[in-house]
């Protein structure tokens, strides 16, 4: 119990001591009595870590809130007993809305970490009972109810956290560790190659179906390979090949860890590069241009063939009309008329 209230104090005090460095007021020096004196720059002072399972994200609040004056002077006046009791955490509404959306954003990346972490247990332990509420306690830090603000909730709820903080944390690594152990065949502790390419199995089959013939199984084990690959380089820090716990959780903290859909297939990726396909682009527009100018052509053609079929047609019609009409009055007697229209007798021999 003891070493919890040492946790609980550090995580509290830590948030005074940092501001407190930055408003420090500089001790006066007698410059008479002191001799080549040189300024020394001050070194950053990194913030220990914690040992919470959510230690970045409780650093990067408190760098945040550090940014705002306004909460900075209220956090120096606080004593303990006022953040314990929340009383400090109503000063969230009164900061800048620049704070609060930068705040709105570090929880909304957290609860994807989370996410994504339990996720992965679930999957790891289909078969097995699950203590749901063992999983929810992995969200005490923040409100898992609003997902996309950071509220004065939120941060009542992370000081709080603190107090519990320890064992908290010693629960979530083993819960890591259960997840990624039987993934080590050979149980040294180590993710090797082979063993990475038989996570990926569960996942890839997810999208390529053996029974499926339009799926390339070729194209599946290309996809195995790749991802090992991007495993190793993104995982791997030491790049001997080997995967360890502390570099899978390490890992979890990077922001391509909380982007699980930015991985692309192969069907997926780009062929061409944004130049290639703008020159593309414009031989197509050419070329479409080129279609409708010989398209326009052939339509001015078209009509042109129809206005003359149209007067043939007319034309046609007409002495069709004259014939009939020579031919009635042939059958009636009446001798044809001549250019003028007068009647024509022929001579009687």
């Amino acid at each position: 119990m003891r070493w919890r209230t040492l946790v609980l104090q550090y995580c509290l005090l830590l948030i005074t001591c940092l501001l407190t460095a930055l408003e420090a007021v500089p001790i006066d020096i007698d410059k008479t009595k002191v001799q080549n004196i040189h300024p020394v720059e001050s070194a950053k002072i990194e913030p220990p870590d914690t040992g919470l399972y959510y230690d970045e994200y409780l650093k990067q609040v408190i760098d945040v809130l550090e940014t705002d004056k306004h909460f900075r002077e209220k956090l120096q006046k606080a004593d303990i007993e006022e953040i314990k009791s929340g009383r400090l955490s109503k000063e969230l509404d009164l900061v800048s809305h620049h704070v609060r959306t930068k705040l709105d954003e570090l929880k909304r990346q957290e609860v994807g970490r989370l996410r994504m972490l339990i996720k992965a247990k679930l999957d790891s332990i289909q078969n097995i009972g699950m203590d749901h509420q063992a999983l929810l306690k992995q969200f005490d830090h923040l409100n898992h109810l609003n997902p996309d603000k950071f509220e004065p909730t939120d941060l009542d709820m992370l000081i709080k956290a603190a107090e519990v903080g320890g064992s908290r944390h010693q629960e979530f690594k083993t819960s890591l560790t259960n997840m990624v152990k039987p993934h080590y065949v050979n149980s040294d502790g180590f993710l090797d190659e082979q063993e990475l390419e038989a996570l990926f199995t569960k996942e890839l089959e997810k999208v390529y179906d053996p029974k499926n013939e339009e799926d390339d199984m070729v194209e599946m084990e290309e996809e195995r390979l790749r991802m090992r690959e991007h495993v190793m380089n993104e995982v791997d820090t030491n790049k001997d090949r080997l995967v360890t716990l502390e570099e899978f959780l390490k890992a979890t903290e990077k922001k391509e860890f909380l982007e699980p859909d930015s991985w692309e297939t192969l069907d997926q990726q780009q062929f061409f590069t944004e130049e290639e396909l703008k020159e593309y682009e414009n031989i197509i527009a050419l070329q479409e241009n080129e279609l409708k100018k010989k398209a326009d052509e052939l339509q001015k053609q078209k009509e042109e063939l129809q206005r003359q079929h149209d007067q043939l047609e007319a034309q046609k019609l007409e002495y069709h009309q004259v014939v009939q009409q020579m031919e009635q009055k042939k059958l009636q007697g009446i001798p044809p008329s001549g250019p003028a229209g007068e009647l024509k007798f022929e001579p009687r021999m």
